[in-house]
């Protein structure tokens, strides 16, 4: 299957030239403003014993969690990634991020975890 043909839906094979494949519309969902979000952060343990500190909540737009993900690594000065709405970084940044993240107008604090 080619990456194209991932979003479709409920079709194995048609005969019909005039067919339009559903897809799955995966473009829908838009950032919300910083000062609308309300980012929690645990501190969570991988495996190995290594410590992370991951940012929960986010809703928005992939490349806008991304964006974010690479601003908070570099202050952070630590690896990490971003995905399905959570950002990690490694290490206990938990401090940290909240300072970083109100300067950048995010509302954010610190959750169980």
């Amino acid at each position: 299957m080619s990456k194209k043909d991932k979003n479709r839906v409920n079709v194995v094979y048609s005969t019909n030239p005039n067919f339009k494949f559903e897809s799955e519309d995966t473009n829908h969902e838009t950032t919300l403003a910083p000062n609308q979000q309300n980012l929690k952060i645990y501190l969570d343990r991988l495996g190995g014993g290594k410590f992370v500190s991951r940012i929960a909540d986010f809703i928005g737009t992939t490349s806008d969690l991304e964006s974010l993900a690479k601003l908070l690594k570099q202050k952070c000065g630590g690896g990490g990634g971003a995905k399905d709405g959570n950002i990690l970084i490694q290490g206990d940044h938990r401090e940290k991020l909240i300072v970083l993240l109100a300067k950048e107008g995010y509302k954010a604090k610190k959750a169980g975890g």
